[in-house]
């Protein structure tokens, strides 16, 4: 019997191509198209289309799937990604931490809400266009998610967060393609689909993160001080700065640049000094280990702190090394924290953010910048 494959086609190319290419192989394919959260009208102003799930998306999405000759269907998860991901951006930046909604976008809808919908229509498999790679260990029968073929366009990044269960049932069909070669697939394959423009902003976001803050968050005005507690200036709210700014800060005499933010005393902490930013270690929460057990420390790896930055060697060590074994384990598991020592100091390790690892061209895993 073929097996049944849900593949999430955005009407963008990647995913396109992605679909295309399970029908190819003698898949049972199910197109499937996502409807996300938009900012709804208000005050007489039109409401926004999220980006990646426009009226226009659906439109290039249905015309694929009618090319292509497999059953389309629209999912709507408006609600679902309102509560698991607008809602937790806002609250993330509410604690005056900088969250990436796009990793949990895609443990929670994508891979979380998706993939259950799957299983529950009896399918075997859920494809999106991702560039990455999994293999199977043939001895240990252990999933491992890999970089794409492309490291320009690797988003494996974003996919620290997958579980072994999750990675059984999940396909990246053009994670062993390069963009240029997936292009030239739409074109072999006549998909609509080239000329359509990959956005790197957050989908539901259409100005600026400043501006989508100020609509949904109050301003809290207070002091802006430099390294030595000197009062030089005044904020609006610490939700509207990130670690490492230096544009859009309001003082005069700079360059300054964002080094911390006191919660407690609503303090602005900047520094004119850039190097201040620069840092050797970090403390990770929540962390995920994508093989399902934590491995033996201290850990050797290389990790990324943030999409575009470049790997670095680092070390990972458990955080409550000062106790004893056993009381360390358990204290461990309970917090899933870790600490990472960087060979070279990065530069505005960010609270709320990505930390992930990697071994060779294997994700390990990873954990939120605490």
């Amino acid at each position: 019997m073929r097996k049944k494959v849900i593949c999430a086609i955005s009407g963008g190319l990647d995913s396109s191509v992605a679909a295309a290419l399970l029908k190819r192989a003698g898949f049972d394919v199910i197109g499937v198209f996502m409807k996300f959260w938009s900012e709804p009208a208000k005050d007489g102003i039109i409401g926004t289309s999220n980006r990646c799930c426009s009226p226009e998306a659906e439109l290039r999405a249905r015309k694929v799937a009618k090319i292509l000759k497999i059953p389309f269907y629209v999912f709507d998860f408006s609600r679902e990604f309102k509560e698991k991901i607008v809602d937790h951006f806002l609250e993330g930046y509410k604690k005056g931490i900088t969250p990436n909604p796009c990793v949990v976008c895609n443990k929670e809808i994508k891979f979380g809400l998706l993939l259950e919908k799957a299983l529950k229509l009896d399918a075997d498999f859920l494809a999106t266009g991702h560039y990455a790679r999994k293999i199977e260990d043939k001895k240990s029968k252990v999933q491992k998610l890999l970089m794409a073929k492309d490291k320009e366009k690797d988003q494996s990044y974003f996919l620290w967060m997958l579980s072994q269960e999750q990675l059984k049932r999940i396909l990246f069909p053009i994670g062993d393609y390069t963009r240029e070669e997936v292009k030239n697939l739409a074109r072999k394959f006549k998909l609509p689909v080239l000329k359509v423009k990959k956005s790197v902003e957050l989908c539901f976001i259409q100005t600026t993160i400043k501006d989508f803050l100020k609509k949904y968050l109050k301003e809290k005005p207070g002091k802006i001080v430099d390294t030595k507690g000197k009062v030089i200036g005044q904020h609006q709210g610490l939700w509207f700065y990130t670690i490492g700014q230096r544009k859009g800060i309001g003082l005069p005499g700079g360059p300054y640049y964002v080094l911390d933010k006191d919660i407690k005393k609503n303090l602005l902490i900047v520094t004119r000094n850039e190097k201040d930013l620069y840092k050797k270690e970090l403390v990770a929460k929540n962390v995920n280990w994508i093989s399902g057990r934590e491995p033996q420390f201290p850990l050797k790896i290389k990790a990324k702190i943030r999409y575009l930055s470049p790997l670095t060697s680092a070390i990972i060590e458990p955080t409550f090394s000062h106790l004893r074994k056993y009381e360390n384990i358990k204290r461990r598991e309970k917090f899933k924290e870790c600490k990472v020592i960087f060979e070279e100091p990065q530069r505005a390790i960010t609270p709320g953010q990505s930390v992930v690892f990697y071994k060779g061209k294997e994700v390990l895993g990873g954990g939120i910048i605490l």
